[in-house]
């Protein structure tokens, strides 16, 4: 009896995760960018335990997802990559309205999705059920856009404290990143 035999449930050997992190060194490699991307990442991450449940919090939503831009090229669903469609300031929604954005401006693994679902890079709609239902509290009155800056000093130095302004000024419990 194989090993997988015996321990049902298990994958087959073909089913492993996709190594994102090499493929997007490899992908900046080759758009001519000398050093192998750095991905940031800190040794130490401070985490505060929740004072009040879930069903009480005020959630934020941040998403690296860009409105769309009518004559910026293609940037529905299965569009290549689109740098056209890249937004370079962060900017805020009001997330009592449904907002139309794209992700065509991300190095996403487009051979493995298609990018249909907009709730995998917005999930707006889902937040709103999940406050409809008491599973939060409710939504932040505004929902927040990362830029996907490749530079690590501007996302620290001007987008962070910039999202972190807009955060506090919406006074949310918690903050949902959802990053592509």
């Amino acid at each position: 009896m194989s090993e997988r035999d015996a321990y049902p449930g298990f994958t087959p050997e073909d089913d492993a995760p996709i190594p994102y992190i090499q493929r997007i060194r490899d992908y900046y490699q080759a758009l001519g960018y000398g050093a192998p991307y750095r991905w940031a990442h800190y040794a130490e991450v401070p985490f505060q335990p929740p004072k009040k449940t879930l069903a009480e919090w005020r959630v934020g939503l941040i998403t690296t997802a860009a409105p769309y831009q009518p004559g910026k090229g293609d940037q529905g669903p299965g569009a290549p990559y689109n740098a056209a469609a890249k937004f370079y300031r962060v900017y805020s929604g009001d997330t009592a309205v449904d907002h139309d954005l794209r992700i065509s401006h991300v190095g996403i693994d487009r051979t493995h999705t298609t990018a249909e679902d907009s709730n995998t890079w917005f999930p707006l709609t889902e937040l709103r059920r999940c406050a409809a239902a008491g599973r939060i509290g409710e939504i932040a009155p505004r929902f927040h856009g990362a830029p996907t800056n490749r530079s690590h000093r501007t996302t620290i130095e001007r987008d962070c404290p910039e999202l972190l302004a807009r955060c506090l000024d919406d006074r949310i419990d918690a903050a949902i990143l959802v990053a592509n």
